[in-house]
């Protein structure tokens, strides 16, 4: 069963957003940087949970995701598990040919999003549903992956997915927690108002601590509670159990399929299974 076609059961999805190693990395720690990745790919996988790797997720340019995915794993690891991510954040005709080689080696599905305007290179387009509109034009059959923020107006971003150019088969949000339940609410109170029916995952990060350095350098990149995560911290919350403080929060609310971003590359599928273990669900 590919994303798709999961997110369209009756059964919850779960995945696990993974970073490949920056560019900048030395050729020896590059490889040990993806040496883990690949363990972490094939573990999360053979548990038939999803994974997602990323593109140049903070800015910084990573590794090709594609490249490294299709020359090591091999048929070890089955493609429709693995949905890489890809930004506008390149040349066009580089987003076009890096669509065609991941429908070519057999991976069903690709997350397209627009990438950070504040840092790093250039869009290619101004928006992402531009770029999925092009690939859709060359005849790919990819599902294609779009995105939402509950914490915009709940109206507009409905607007956006409802839109018949947003050339979206499913989308992910951006990250949310039980601190935001209020964003949270609104946005999918509106989803159903509006017989919004592509389906969604909601995103949630997995903090490993609250030092306030760490905190403000993520808060560039996404919203983050830093107030709730560090009494939670301060009273002796552990990661996991602030991370299913969130999943379950988002499931009282209604939202049925999950991604969870900045596991532990070395300990991923365990820290996840301890995760869903205290939310109750499996993925």
């Amino acid at each position: 069963m590919n994303l798709l076609e999961a997110l369209e059961s009756s059964q919850p999805v779960i995945a696990a957003e993974l970073r490949p190693p920056r560019l900048e990395l030395g050729t020896t720690a590059g490889m040990d940087a993806w040496i883990d990745t690949y363990h972490a790919v094939r573990t999360l996988t053979r548990q038939q949970t999803f994974v997602f790797l990323t593109d140049s997720a903070v800015g910084a340019q990573e590794e090709d995701n594609l490249r490294h995915l299709v020359i090591n794993l091999g048929t070890a690891v089955p493609r429709e598990r693995v949905v890489p991510f890809l930004t506008c954040k390149h040349p066009m005709e580089y987003c076009l040919s890096y669509a065609e080689r991941a429908r070519q080696h057999g991976f069903p599905a690709l997350i397209v999003l627009g990438g950070d305007r504040r840092v790093g290179r250039e869009r290619c387009v101004d928006h992402a549903w531009q770029l999925r509109k092009a690939i859709r034009g060359r005849g790919s059959d990819l599902a294609l992956g779009g995105w939402a923020n509950p914490h915009a107006d709940a109206a507009r971003q409905v607007d956006y997915l409802l839109d018949s150019e947003a050339t979206a088969d499913f989308f992910l949000t951006q990250i949310v927690s039980h601190h935001d339940r209020g964003a949270i609410d609104r946005f999918i109170g509106e989803s159903r108002r509006r017989g919004l029916a592509r389906p969604g995952m909601f995103g949630v990060f997995y903090y490993r601590s609250a030092n306030p350095k760490t905190l403000a350098a993520l808060r560039a990149f996404i919203p983050v509670p830093a107030e709730g995560v560090s009494c939670e911290f301060q009273s002796g919350a552990t990661p996991q159990e602030i991370c299913a403080r969130s999943l379950r929060a988002l499931i009282d609310t209604g939202a049925r399929h999950f991604y969870i971003s900045n596991l532990p590359l070395a300990r991923a599928q365990a820290t996840l299974g301890e995760i869903l273990e205290r939310v109750g669900v499996t993925a």
